[in-house]
């Protein structure tokens, strides 16, 4: 009888953990999401399986765990990285290049190969 209130409890307390860890895993894929891998670059720490990328969620699950907010965890990562770490950086002087940096090159190759189409298009007039 003892045995099976104790086989009881131990499954009732399996569950409240389980539902505890899910919710914190939640909170860390939350938090994953939103920043950068700084090894991959192209890729959330949540997608990334770079050793640097786990060890920031193995970070944030602690923080979080430890009862920060999900906005206290992703101050850590911006003080102790930057904002390069935040996967949509804001929008200030030390981050312009990240975000107009991709339309100045596109305008320059849009301009450069106006130019080449101009030259050609000048070249053959004066053979004929």
């Amino acid at each position: 009888m003892v045995s099976r209130w104790r086989v009881a409890v131990l499954l009732l307390w399996a569950a409240i953990a389980s539902a505890d860890d899910a919710a914190l895993e939640r909170r860390v894929t939350h938090v994953a999401e939103q920043l950068r891998c700084l090894v991959c670059q192209n890729q959330s720490i949540a997608d990334s399986h770079a050793q640097l990328a786990l060890d920031l969620k193995r970070e944030a699950r602690l923080q979080l765990s430890q009862g920060k907010s999900e906005q206290q965890v992703i101050d850590f990562m911006v003080q102790r990285y930057g904002d390069f770490v935040l996967y949509r950086p804001p929008f200030k002087a030390a981050t312009w290049i990240l975000w107009l940096g991709p339309f100045a090159l596109l305008a320059a190759g849009v301009a450069t190969l106006l130019y080449q189409l101009q030259r050609r298009a000048g070249s053959g007039e004066h053979e004929q």
